[in-house]
């Protein structure tokens, strides 16, 4: 513990009677006598006892521990964490949009329900599909749903008995976790040395037993997969569904498009490609689109156009039925469509090759130092193993600890696991030349470190309040009450 940064806990800023409070007292009756008395505490909530300067400053104090895209570069590989442009949020903001409420009738909300419609289209457009559902609530949600649909084309056909769904060695870790809650086994197929995957295995897996191949398009470690129209041909002549993992779907936009590819379904994670908050901020969405002919699978409930013109929310008698409790986070989706009109299709064109370039960028420039195991031009991002330079001892989580003290987050660490020392880079399109610049200086300097002084990279972070937490004691033995972590340094 750094005692110079250590910043107390609420508990321990806590003095008997103090109060940052005055609420008004209740004027209606008992306290609590509308409660069911098995509901209601038998004693006062150990709850601290602080006045508001006190609380305000704490959170506040805390908050700026905090590490976003809005305070610095977060190079996170396979999360595309992109900056989110601020009038997006004022878009959400707007009466018309905050005080809506999910059970108004549709001829009440006919402009949010356009906005439904109006995203799904583009969203169709720009993944080459024919239509689009909404309701999914994250990215794995969406593979969730995404291969419920394959299952309900399959049983619509009497084919019940492919129980199996293939997954690349390389995949994200979601891809076999939702084959699996829908049902499926899973049958994994190997990389190639260069991380694409390896189509005579692949061709060796296919029969009658498999429901779909599961694909991500740039892969796991940056690389485009050349051969997915012959694979899509394999998969398709085998009877089964090809299906795109959307997470690496930002450096394709203005490119390529899944659907003219061959992918029958598909997800897209809105928080990574179109710039909506992304995990701690904010809720995320993962849409999925199907191509013609798997519409009618597609969850409930969906929005119809009318033959005058009117939108409507209606249950199909052919969906596989429901996955979230209406529409999904209606505000993401305002928020993805706010980025898209912004940039416009000639604009959001620019997205791809920019994100390729300022990946390759990046790569060119730090590959002298730290070993590419898959040399040549990447997509989005790219992944190397370790430094070079082995004997120094240094590691790959040495390295990211001692980038938290030049104010950058790290990448993501040990994935994919087709590598020992996977250090995974991703700067998206947003990030300017001085700040890729600064980020590649400074990890250079963390590469002669480890050289020069093994044990100052090693013994990084400095700056930050805590330093070197024993992490495996950490998940094992998680400390999540105030009572237990004094109980535990008595």
């Amino acid at each position: 513990m750094n005692n110079k940064l250590y910043q107390p806990l609420i508990f321990e800023l806590s003095h008997s009677g103090r109060r940052g409070d005055g609420l008004p007292d209740y004027n209606y009756g008992s306290a609590g006598a509308a409660l069911p008395s098995a509901l209601l505490r038998s004693r006062a909530p150990e709850l601290p006892e602080t006045d508001e300067p006190t609380v305000v400053r704490h959170y506040t104090n805390s908050s700026n521990n905090n590490f976003g895209v809005d305070t610095g570069f977060y190079p996170l590989g396979s999360c595309t964490m992109k900056y989110n442009p601020k009038v997006n949020e004022a878009m959400v903001g707007r009466a018309g949009v905050s005080d809506l409420h999910p059970a108004q009738p549709a001829a009440t909300v006919q402009g949010a329900l356009r906005i439904y419609r109006t995203l799904e289209k583009y969203l169709a457009e720009v993944g080459g599909m024919a239509e689009f559902t909404l309701n999914p609530f994250a990215g794995a949600h969406g593979e969730y749903t995404g291969l419920m649909v394959i299952r309900a084309y399959h049983e619509s056909r009497g084919d019940e008995a492919r129980r199996k769904v293939i997954v690349p060695d390389s995949a994200h870790g979601t891809n076999p976790a939702s084959a699996a809650m829908a049902g499926y086994d899973i049958v994994e197929v190997r990389s190639l040395p260069d991380g694409t995957v390896d189509v005579s295995d692949l061709r060796g897996k296919l029969d009658s037993s498999i429901a779909a191949v599961m694909m991500t398009n740039p892969n796991t470690v940056g690389m485009f997969e050349r051969n997915i129209p012959e694979i899509a041909e394999a998969v398709h002549a085998a009877g089964a569904l090809l299906y795109y993992d959307g997470a690496n779907l930002n450096p394709l936009l203005g490119v390529a498009r899944p659907g003219d590819m061959g992918f029958d379904v598909m997800h897209i994670n809105l928080h990574k490609t179109f710039s909506t908050p992304h995990g701690g901020g904010g809720p995320g969405a993962g849409p999925v689109g199907v191509r013609a002919g798997l519409e009618k699978f597609l969850p409930d409930p969906r929005v119809v156009e009318k033959a005058d013109g009117s939108l409507d929310v209606e249950f199909g008698e052919t969906a596989f039925g429901r996955i979230s409790s209406w529409l999904g986070n209606f505000t993401v989706y305002i928020k993805a469509l706010a980025y898209i009109l912004t940039l416009g299709a000639e604009n959001l064109a620019k997205v791809g090759p920019l994100a390729t370039l300022n990946a390759n960028y990046v790569m060119n420039s730090l590959k002298d130092l730290f070993e590419l195991p898959i040399p040549g031009p990447c997509k989005h991002e790219f992944v190397f193993d370790g430094l070079r330079d082995k004997s120094t001892g240094v590691t790959t989580l040495n390295v990211a600890k001692a980038l938290l003290d030049y104010g950058f987050h790290a990448p993501t660490i040990y994935f994919p696991l087709l590598f020992h020392e996977s250090l995974m880079i991703e700067p998206t399109e947003t990030e300017s030349p001085e700040t890729l610049d600064a980020f590649i200086a400074v990890m250079r300097r963390i590469a002669e470190d480890a050289s020069n002084d093994p044990d100052k990279v090693k013994n990084a972070p400095y700056s930050t309040p805590i330093s070197h937490p024993d992490e495996d004691e950490a998940a094992l033995s998680p400390v999540i009450k105030y009572a237990d972590l004094c109980s535990s340094t008595d």
